[in-house]
């Protein structure tokens, strides 16, 4: 695969994946109920976020930086509302 096409469908990817995340974040933010979350998923999905974040860095990847930069700071979100409203 050509690296313009590779990084592209990296960007689909990561976007497609990232944008899952923002239904749930609005909702959190917006109703403060997060009972119906499960606290250990996110408390497990926020650090391998930040791993694949740290992975994309050393590799050079931008869509793996931004799209996974973008998802952890969602997820993050979901996970401070879980602490702070139960």
């Amino acid at each position: 695969m050509e690296p313009h096409l590779r990084e592209s469908l990296g960007y689909v990817a990561g976007c497609m994946t990232t944008a899952a995340f923002v239904p749930q974040a609005w909702r959190v933010w917006r109703t403060r109920s997060t009972r119906d979350i499960s606290l250990s998923t996110f408390a497990i999905f926020c650090p391998g976020v930040a791993l694949w974040l740290v992975y994309g860095y050393s590799l050079g990847s931008s869509p793996i930086v931004i799209t996974n930069g973008v998802t952890l700071v969602l997820a993050l979100t979901i996970l401070v509302n879980k602490l702070r409203y139960g």
